[in-house]
């Protein structure tokens, strides 16, 4: 079953309440989507960390009902 993208943004916004979230359908198949998420949180954390992040915040659902995601990661610049 895929997973919307409001439901995607839901899940990170819930998981990391100060990102900012753009999600795009890369293929419009609910599948396959890519994700730019930033965040305060981020600050100071390694790539590879803050995209754990992201994965906690969806909550089991990357690899199942999201088959694919693209993720960027960022701190806000001030």
């Amino acid at each position: 079953m895929a997973m919307d993208a409001s439901e995607i943004e839901r899940l990170i916004r819930e998981g990391i309440p100060d990102a900012k979230v753009e999600i795009t359908d890369l293929r419009g198949d609910g599948d396959h989507y890519a994700a730019m998420v930033e965040s305060k949180s981020f600050a100071g954390l390694p790539r590879v960390r803050q995209h754990q992040m992201v994965y906690e915040a969806l909550k089991g659902n990357m690899g199942d009902a999201l088959h694919a995601l693209a993720l960027q990661t960022s701190v806000p610049e001030s």
